[in-house]
């Protein structure tokens, strides 16, 4: 698997995986109480800091999408 994820996308990936792991367990808020966005937005946010982390995106690779420069 190569890499087809850049350092912007990388660190836009992993910081919105950190706020959306916040939202879901630390935030507080109503819209977060109820088990559909809670576990919605851990789980979307794990996924985002495990693409930010390996740097390979699947869908970028079903799409053909490609943001580093190697």
């Amino acid at each position: 698997m190569t890499a087809n994820v850049g350092t912007l996308d990388r660190t836009l990936r992993a910081i919105l995986g950190l706020v959306l792991l916040y939202l879901a367990f630390a935030s507080g808020l109503p819209l977060f109480d109820g088990a559909l966005f809670k576990y919605g937005a851990a789980v979307i946010g794990i996924v985002m800091l495990v693409v930010a982390t390996v740097r390979v995106c699947p869908l970028y690779s079903i799409f053909g999408i490609k943001t580093c420069r190697v």
